[in-house]
């Protein structure tokens, strides 16, 4: 296993020498061309770009689509960038199961992002090399690929998630808070009630795993997930202008309050589903107070649009690996759980070893009633031996085995969130939702022998040795791959 990168730039470094990285020396411009990069780099599954000169901005650069391929995941972890998704998967599990490792606080002098330092006057988000991510934003963006770095005032916890952040003006930016949210909760619950200010920090250009522990949907804090997955501990700073705690080794560091009682407009954006759904609106106001960034400071970009980008790879990649470890606590005989990132995460795909009747609707309300339930409204439950990684058999298994009167559950009246494009104009306001249940699995009563039909396929309906026998000879029979494949 390789290193496990610590921090952006490393990581940066480690992407180019596995070919997973492209330098861009020519200048590129933050208005569009940036973000236009970035996006055809999502579709085409290409390197991610890293932009040495941006226009306007000397000794700036941008690094765009940081973790939109399953490659560049292996790498974060210091894996071989090969590795296959199921390999990825036991590996974070493995971690995420293991010892908690506590964060370690380091002086100020000893923290990177604490080499320049903007106060008072001085502070202007204009200074940074903010993009203009897609056109027909409502502006341009400082968080695509961040965290923001708030505190309980009551429990203590610390929350890093990744809301975005628009540039209203100089000082004030603005984004999407959802109520169900660990922010949306903590605003909601305390500050808002109170009209006091809630003071945050926005890390940018962390490390990948500290941009994976701040997207995933872990009960373990953040910092302390951090840890765990880069196996040895994160390194924190103090704030300058609050108590708050910061990675020590991100690119740009914006301090500031939420404001109780002041909002400006945000938006559109264009989102993770693919769509601009939201329209422009009142949201969740930042009022900035202090700039602190590394020398030659890097900004990274994420360009949400159709799949893949982090958003969609990050958070099916999570929050399938989050509800097997819930099914699994309840002893749920499941075999795997996994979210295609095609489905923008919208679909829960879990394989079962049905044992007994009812497991799939038990599998639906304990993934749709989780913290974790409102981020999709479709679980498709599927036997053990479907691959559920392989999206012929599960759309095969979807086809022909969900009975379109008994296989098919509709809860009404859930939680949901404004970015669904499906949704009417009065749910996107009060994220009001819809969830299904597909159950492709044959019912328990019905005789394996008489009652359900034999699926026909090479690994089903051929003894082993002939199979066996088939893929060793697949080259001397003429064809070109050397073996076949299941």
């Amino acid at each position: 296993m390789a290193s496990i990168p610590k921090d952006n730039r490393e990581y940066i470094a480690a992407l180019e020498k596995s070919g997973d990285c492209v330098r861009i020396k020519q200048e590129v411009d933050w208005d569009n061309e940036a973000g236009a990069i970035v996006r055809r780099v999502c579709e085409l599954g290409a390197p991610a770009p890293f932009m040495e000169k941006i226009k306007d901005y000397p000794g700036f650069s941008f690094f765009g689509a940081p973790l939109a391929t399953y490659r560049r995941m292996a790498i974060s972890l210091g894996m071989d960038p090969n590795s296959t998704l199921p390999e990825i998967g036991k590996e974070y599990l493995a971690r995420t199961n293991g010892e908690v490792v506590q964060p370690i606080t380091v002086d100020r002098r000893d923290a990177p992002c604490k080499e320049n330092i903007l106060l008072g006057s001085d502070v202007d988000l204009c200074k940074l090399p903010v993009p203009l991510v897609h056109d027909g934003d409502g502006g341009r963006y400082v968080g695509t690929w961040h965290a923001v770095v708030t505190k309980h005032p009551v429990r203590g916890d610390v929350n890093w998630g990744m809301y975005r952040q628009m540039m209203y003006d100089s000082r004030t930016m603005a984004g999407a808070v959802f109520p169900f949210s660990d922010l949306g909760k903590t605003l909601t619950e305390y500050y808002l009630p109170r009209g006091e200010a809630c003071p945050f920090a926005t890390a940018i250009g962390l490390s990948p795993l500290a941009a994976m522990a701040a997207c995933a949907p872990s009960p373990i804090p953040e910092p302390e997930l951090t840890g765990m997955l880069m196996k040895s501990p994160v390194r924190l700073v103090k704030c300058e202008t609050n108590d708050l705690e910061v990675p020590a080794d991100a690119e740009i560091i914006i301090e500031g309050v939420i404001l109780p009682d002041y909002k400006v407009e945000e938006g559109p954006f264009g989102e993770y589903t693919g769509y601009r759904t939201s329209g422009r609106d009142f949201r969740v106001t930042f009022r900035v107070d202090a700039i602190t960034y590394r020398n030659n400071a890097t900004m990274t970009i994420s360009n949400m649009g159709v799949p893949t980008d982090e958003g969609q790879l990050l958070r099916s990649f999570s929050l399938g690996l989050e509800l097997e470890k819930l099914l699994r606590s309840q002893g749920i005989p499941v075999t795997g759980v996994y979210m295609h990132p095609g489905s923008t995460h919208h679909m829960m795909i879990v394989g079962v070893k049905p044992t007994y009747s009812g497991v799939a609707m038990q599998i639906a309300q304990l993934a749709f009633g989780s913290k974790l339930g409102p981020w999709f409204h479709m679980v498709m439950v599927v036997d053990d031996q479907t691959d559920i990684y392989n999206w012929n058999e599960v759309y095969h298994a979807f086809c022909t085995r969900c009975n379109p009167e008994r296989g098919i559950h509709v809860f009404k009246n859930t939680t949901g969130t404004a970015l669904y494009p499906h949704a009417t104009p009065h749910d996107r306001k009060y994220s009001i939702g819809s969830q299904v249940l597909f159950d492709c699995l044959w019912p328990v009563d019905w005789d394996k022998t008489n009652d359900v039909p034999t699926l026909v396929s090479f690994k089903n309906v051929y003894p082993k040795d002939v199979q066996e026998k088939v893929v060793n000879n697949w080259a001397d029979y003429g064809f070109p791959s050397g073996k076949a494949t299941d």
